[in-house]
């Protein structure tokens, strides 16, 4: 079918036009054959900032200041030269596109960190719809910090992280959530990760996953806490358990109640041997997935002496590395050990991934990361593991191997050049 080159034409067309049922993406893709880039501009005399990125819809371009105090956001101004001559290439731009001016304008300027903290120029997100865009600042990084309480040895701390929800129309700063003594890996947006309006933040210290919600008039709000317990109520349990047990400790130590002898435990112990509720599940599905795959009770018990008490303490020393929504109930949770945890480079060492469900509590799916399992549930459903909801309209955009064949046999070049599965 011939398709016109005139930009109006084309315009035109797609007003009074109505695509075939399941074609819309591709004939919103084919428009922009006639609007490329033909020409670039070299040496532009650009503003001293460091600049982030824009925005996925490039609205906004981010950018912070040298000293990483200040937010600076810029609105490109879009089409600003043209030619309409037929030989354009000869043809010299104004004196004047050699400037930054001529293509952004400055919106505002936000001063984020105080004294003390840097804004970390690799963290950046922004909800859906860009409304709202989400900074963090932070003191700097301590390595040789104590262990305290259920805080992870050999994990470095930070004495404070703050995360900044701002609006990115005017730079007003909504609100803000502050971590003290924690560690959360902001490089690259590792720790932290968005889905629709819900943030989920992992402190790798305490092996915490905190999940919030980010509310309409730009609020941050408290879902849940997945780490020690996985229910709101597991530590009123526990502590109603443990006060039930020291009562009758002291009734059999002293069987007359007019004598009173102090005093009970009326707080879980922290310090304590037991393992973390999201820890816990872990061992549980691990133990009952080995059991089921025997029936024969002599081999199943020979199965779980060499697979899981033998790997017992491998399992118990996994941490948590990172965490991403794959809906709104269930999280992809990736395990490893802490020195992969702190390091930048996770490519060599081992990892686990986990699939739970924040509902009900259940660790529903356990594999190794070269798992042959795991790598084809990734070749078909590779758009489930987008970092974006799948609400998303500029998802429809995305071209990967689960929807595009021609994708699909790159990758399969890729994986049959390759030597070991475990390293595809």
């Amino acid at each position: 079918m011939f398709r016109s080159i005139n930009v109006t034409s084309r315009i035109f067309e797609r007003q009074i036009r109505t695509p075939a049922p399941g074609t819309s993406v591709h004939c919103a893709r084919r428009f922009y054959e006639n609007i490329v880039p033909s020409f670039t501009v070299y040496d532009i005399e650009c503003p001293d900032h460091s600049f982030r990125k824009f925005t996925d819809d490039g609205q906004y371009l981010i950018s912070f200041s040298r000293n990483h105090q200040d937010l600076i956001v810029y609105r490109p101004m879009w089409l600003s030269f043209s030619c309409k001559e037929e030989d354009c290439c000869r043809h010299d731009l104004p004196p004047k596109a050699k400037r930054f001016e001529s293509f952004f304008t400055q919106l505002y300027s936000v001063t984020l960190a105080s004294c003390n903290e840097l804004i970390c120029k690799d963290f950046f997100l922004s909800m859906e719809g860009n409304q709202f865009g989400l900074f963090a600042t932070s003191t700097a990084q301590i390595h040789d910090a104590p262990t305290t309480g259920r805080a992870i040895q050999g994990v470095p701390f930070i004495e404070k992280i703050t995360f900044h929800l701002l609006r990115l129309e005017d730079g007003v700063v909504l609100d803000e959530k502050v971590f003290h003594n924690d560690f959360i890996n902001l490089a690259h947006n590792m720790g932290v990760f968005l889905y629709d309006d819900l943030l989920a933040i992992v402190s790798l210290r305490y092996q915490t996953i905190h999940i919030l919600q980010v509310r309409d008039l730009g609020n941050l709000v408290d879902v849940r806490t997945i780490g020690s317990f996985c229910r709101e109520d597991d530590e009123l349990f526990l502590i109603s358990n443990s006060q039930s047990l020291a009562t009758s400790e002291r009734s059999r130590l002293n069987p007359f109640p007019g004598n009173q002898v102090g005093n009970g435990h009326n707080q879980v112990n922290q310090d304590d041997s037991f393992l973390s509720g999201i820890k816990q599940r872990l061992l549980s599905f691990i133990f009952q997935g080995m059991w089921n795959e025997e029936t024969d009770q002599a081999m199943r018990v020979q199965s779980l002496k060499k697979k899981f008490f033998f790997h017992f303490q491998d399992y118990v020393d996994l941490i948590i590395w990172k965490v991403q929504f794959l809906d709104r109930h269930h999280l992809l949770i990736k395990f490893g050990s802490v020195d992969g945890g702190v390091s930048r480079n996770v490519d060599h060492h081992p990892a686990f991934f986990a699939v739970y469900n924040m509902e009900t509590t259940e660790v529903v799916a356990f594999y190794q990361n070269s798992a042959e399992e795991l790598y084809f549930l990734f070749e078909k459903f590779c758009d489930h593991f987008h970092a974006t909801s799948r609400n998303s309209l500029h998802m429809n955009f995305i071209s990967s191997h689960s929807n595009n064949v021609y994708a699909l046999e790159q990758l399969r070049s890729i994986k049959n050049k390759g030597g070991s599965f475990s390293q595809v």
